[in-house]
């Protein structure tokens, strides 16, 4: 297996999280009512739909989009349409061609031309927790086709938390195993404290090889300054979501190793697209915040 990567620390979070819907709402972001939007709501064209704002989870094995006004309006390979295979766009969490990519996001929403000025488009972007400025630079290059004024980068780990409704107050280990990229974190009072990341994912790994790279992250977080914490999580329960929560074996073969319940998020290949969308309403009532 590979080692895992050194732990990063990354910095507080804005307070935009803690207007976020109470838990006991329904898994699915609604739509703002019409007389909801604020003053500077402007629209994007899309064909014959309008958009003011866009979810983006940019996945190694699929993209899904979320708009603000159509909810998920794409959730498909990630590739340039009318190619075969992967089409290297993204890999490893890590867009490797933003051209391709940008024309895959235009291709998705029906757009061949930036967006005037005079548009307030807002994009709420899924980032690996442990992704670097390259990668960010990366997603913003790729985005820039869309003209947007603001972009959010939101960590995927606390992406999944939103889309779930899990609280973020106390203690929550979220484990996303994805095509190519497995990510454990430890949130606390809505920020990433603690976080393990392996480019490996259930394209590369068996069930078992893919539990062994999280109890071995989970057994880092054990080791490190946040033990209590990690501690107080793992007894709360963990929250399972990406491609590889759909697949059971991983679900009770995890549970069994770490001795801790396992819940995979509802719906769990869509929760970090449901959780941006979250973020994503969230920064429209309360705009200005443009990392999370």
């Amino acid at each position: 297996m590979n080692p895992q990567q050194p732990t990063s620390q990354p910095t507080a979070d804005r307070s935009w999280w803690r207007t976020l819907p109470p838990t006991t709402h329904s898994n699915h972001p609604r739509t703002l009512a019409s007389e909801m939007r604020p003053a500077w709501w402007r629209v994007l064209p899309m064909g014959d739909r309008l958009v003011s704002g866009i979810a983006i989870d940019l996945g190694s094995a699929r993209t899904r989009i979320w708009t603000t006004e159509h909810g998920l309006t794409a959730d498909v390979p990630t590739r340039v349409p009318g190619t075969s295979g992967r089409g290297g766009l993204v890999c490893r969490g890590e867009i490797v061609n933003a051209a391709a990519t940008a024309s895959l996001l235009t291709t998705l929403l029906g757009r061949e031309t930036a967006t005037p000025a005079t548009h307030r488009l807002t994009v709420v972007a899924v980032v690996p927790v442990l992704g670097g400025e390259r990668q960010r630079r990366g997603m913003r290059a790729a985005l820039e086709v869309l003209g947007p004024a603001a972009v959010v980068m939101l960590d995927g780990v606390k992406a999944v938390a939103f889309g779930a409704r899990a609280g973020v107050a106390d203690p929550l280990l979220v484990v996303d195993v994805g095509a190519q990229l497995i990510e454990v974190a430890l949130l606390t009072d809505g920020s990433v404290v603690e976080a393990r990341s392996t480019p490996l994912g259930v394209d590369d790994l068996s069930a078992a090889e893919v539990v062994e790279e999280v109890a071995d992250a989970v057994l880092g977080l054990l080791q490190g300054d946040c033990c209590g914490q990690v501690v107080d999580a793992l007894d709360r329960g963990v929250l399972l979501a990406g491609g590889g929560a759909l697949r059971p074996e991983i679900t009770y073969k995890l549970s069994r190793r770490i001795g801790a319940t396992v819940r995979p998020a509802p719906a769990p290949h869509t929760a970090a697209v449901r959780g941006a969308a979250t973020a994503l309403q969230a920064n429209h009532r309360h705009p200005g915040t443009h990392n999370a």
